[in-house]
């Protein structure tokens, strides 16, 4: 083979096994892949979606619909590029692409891949077509990213949790109504969180997991007027997703309808009223539904120690539970009303979270942790909580339910999530283990 068709032929592999993957991988050359090669990365995937493909698709032609796709990932594959992404593979209408380099450049890729959309469906709406919708889903974790298959057949691919969970949140994106949803995992990553808008939504289960993740809308995707008018009915909403997470749904709707009163195309909001209704046909006791911190025995233990946290490293489980039972007792003292005691004990859990933070973060670094970088981030997400709830106790202390449910939120659903998953895999590193199922 001739230097010219070897080149040819590396560039005609590259459209199926992008260069960057194999990169990544740590190979040189294609034809020295092998199957099972594999290596952990800190990754951003990003999933996106074409709404109501199915229903588009049924009115096509089987060449129509290839024309269609091919129509728009064409205008797609460009735009991720240019961010310094990396698609993995495409699934019907749906792209799976990778970000190494930073979680800010899948948001920034993911906005300019709504601007592009809307050039394309003006182009459609020239032509006689009805405009398409996307979704579009963030996660940012720690990946396995290797080669799977047979002798005969393999292929490049990327697996773990982090890809599991970005998966979840571009369907949530369908409920919601909403272009964009992010991890709490991808928000605690950012480089710097103060350019972004983004709004809280929801605590949702993925499966094979035990505890919830924190979902968060990229207002950043909403026209100007939008996005100025979810700021300032901001509070309305948090207060109306606290009673609907505590269960008080007729107080919840209560708030959602006066957010929709206030921003009639806040469609996350409008998904909200309609569960509101559909859980206040399910109970006739909604108003006085038992609540996340009544002292009911069966309430009191989502907050006590469990042997499933335990990492086997004695010093950071001792210190992790100093942690949770210094927030729990915040969480009971709020919930009494004892605000003499509030803020001695914020003060007590910052110097509990700065203690236990350090002594893992400098394990990591005797270790030779690779992760270090990603860990600290989410160790710095937690202070920027604490602040954030230390701001609403002193701005108004008097909403005992509502200042309860942020700090399960942003406190104690933090630290379970993060020992689970991001601690987790710290432990097994320690062990010897590499485990694709982390984050």
């Amino acid at each position: 083979m001739t230097p010219e068709q070897l080149s040819e032929t590396e560039s005609a592999y590259s459209r199926f096994v992008p260069r960057q993957f194999l990169q990544l991988l740590g190979v040189d050359d294609i034809r020295t892949v092998q199957l099972g090669q594999q290596v952990e990365r800190s990754m951003t995937v990003l999933f996106s979606d074409i709404r109501d493909f199915t229903s588009l698709s049924e009115s096509m032609s089987p060449q129509e619909n290839f024309n269609f796709l091919n129509s728009y990932l064409i205008q797609m594959e460009p735009v991720i590029a240019a961010h310094g992404g990396i698609i993995d593979k495409y699934i019907g209408d749906a792209i799976m692409a990778l970000f190494p380099n930073s979680p800010d450049d899948a948001l920034r890729c993911s906005l300019a891949m709504l601007a592009k959309l809307d050039e394309y469906n003006a182009g459609r709406e020239r032509a006689g077509y009805q405009p398409i919708k996307i979704g579009i889903g963030i996660n940012t974790g720690i990946v396995i990213l290797g080669t799977v298959g047979g002798e005969g057949r393999m292929d490049g691919t990327v697996i773990g949790d982090a890809v599991n969970l970005a998966s979840r949140l571009e369907r949530l994106t369908k409920e919601y109504e909403v272009p964009i949803l992010i991890s709490e995992y991808t928000l605690s990553s950012l480089e710097n969180i103060k350019p972004w808008s983004l709004r809280f939504l929801d605590r949702t289960h993925v499966r094979g997991k035990h505890d919830n993740q924190s979902v968060y809308e990229v207002v950043d995707a909403d026209p100007p007027a939008l996005r100025v008018a979810k700021k300032n009915s901001l509070g309305t909403f948090q207060q109306a997703l606290a009673h609907y997470h505590l269960g008080n749904f007729s107080a919840a709707h209560a708030h959602f309808s006066r957010c929709l009163a206030e921003v009639p195309d806040d469609s996350a909001a409008r998904a909200y009223l309609l569960r509101c209704e559909a859980s206040a046909q399910l109970s006739d006791h909604t108003s006085n539904a038992i609540d996340n911190f009544t002292n009911t025995p069966a309430r009191k233990t989502d907050f006590n120690w469990h042997d499933e946290y335990a990492l086997g490293i004695a010093t950071l489980d001792a210190a992790h539970q100093r942690l949770l039972t210094d927030i729990t007792v915040l969480t009971r003292a709020i919930q009494a009303g004892t605000s003499a005691l509030i803020s001695p004990l914020l003060t007590q859990i910052h110097a509990a979270a700065t203690q236990a933070f350090l002594l893992q973060e400098q394990m990591m670094q005797d270790k030779g942790y690779p992760f270090v970088e990603l860990h600290t981030r989410q160790h710095l997400r937690f202070f920027d909580y604490l602040r954030e709830l230390q701001e609403e106790i002193e701005r108004d202390g008097t909403d005992h339910a509502y200042l309860g449910f942020r700090v399960k939120n942003m406190l104690t659903d933090w630290l379970i999530n993060h020992i689970l998953n991001t601690d987790r895999h710290f432990s097994h590193h320690l062990n010897g283990r590499t485990v694709g199922h982390t984050l």
